[in-house]
């Protein structure tokens, strides 16, 4: 019998590598023998199977003890600010994305001045990822959340790192420009200008998944935890 942790590690090695192996070294090859559309729908298709397969594993393996002191009100409000903050910039970076796939497109919105989130970083989304898996390792530092929110976080923060190198080779200078006017790492500084739209919504999307987090996850998130 497999081990229940043993098979949430495979799974999410699969969920992360099958990413990083069809956005970058087989993509090539797959777009020539699937065509754009059919190599969209391949990579959808394995993308949710393994998400899928890591989800399920993730559900069967056992919650275990912290491997660190968690689960305290201070490691929550913590982890209560970073997910808040990742559901801003999840929800701005919806909005004139330049590093979305536009053909033709993509260099008119790099050739714009950085604005909103993207004030903040060039990579909004993969910064919300990011960030909520370093509140679940912060606030629930268990075996299984640490696979989980550690192959998370690898995908977004290494496949943004990836993600510009493939778009200087595709873009050139468009995006070379764009990365000098914007920043990999977070400016934190620029945080509460990113607009007032984003973070009435990213609040809003706070309150109701982190609602959900009991009927989820098995426990309240967010100012759930005390109200």
């Amino acid at each position: 019998m497999v081990d229940p942790l043993a098979e949430l590690v495979a799974a999410s090695v699969a969920f992360v590598g099958s990413h990083f192996a069809m956005s970058h070294p087989l993509r090539s090859a797959m777009v020539r023998l699937f065509k754009p559309l059919g190599f969209t729908l391949v990579y959808a298709v394995i993308s949710f199977a393994t998400l899928f397969w890591m989800v399920q594993a993730f559900g069967n393996a056992p919650t275990g003890t912290p491997l660190w002191p968690g689960f305290d009100d201070l490691s929550w409000i913590v982890a209560s600010v970073l997910t808040l903050v990742a559901m801003v910039l999840l929800a701005g970076s919806f909005a004139g994305n330049p590093a979305f796939p536009q053909p033709g497109a993509e260099k008119l919105a790099a050739s714009k001045e950085p604005t909103g989130v993207f004030a903040v970083t060039r990579h909004p989304m993969m910064w919300g990822f990011g960030l909520w898996a370093i509140a679940h390792i912060l606030a629930a530092p268990t075996a299984r959340t640490l696979v989980v929110a550690t192959a998370i976080g690898f995908l977004a923060l290494v496949g943004a790192h990836l993600q510009d190198r493939k778009k200087e080779a595709a873009l050139g200078e468009a995006w070379t420009a764009w990365e000098a006017k914007t920043s990999y790492w977070p400016r934190w500084s620029k945080l509460l200008s990113a607009g007032w739209l984003w973070w009435a919504i990213g609040l809003v999307l706070w309150l109701g998944l982190t609602h959900a987090h009991q009927a989820m996850g098995g426990w309240e998130a967010g100012v759930w935890r005390w109200v």
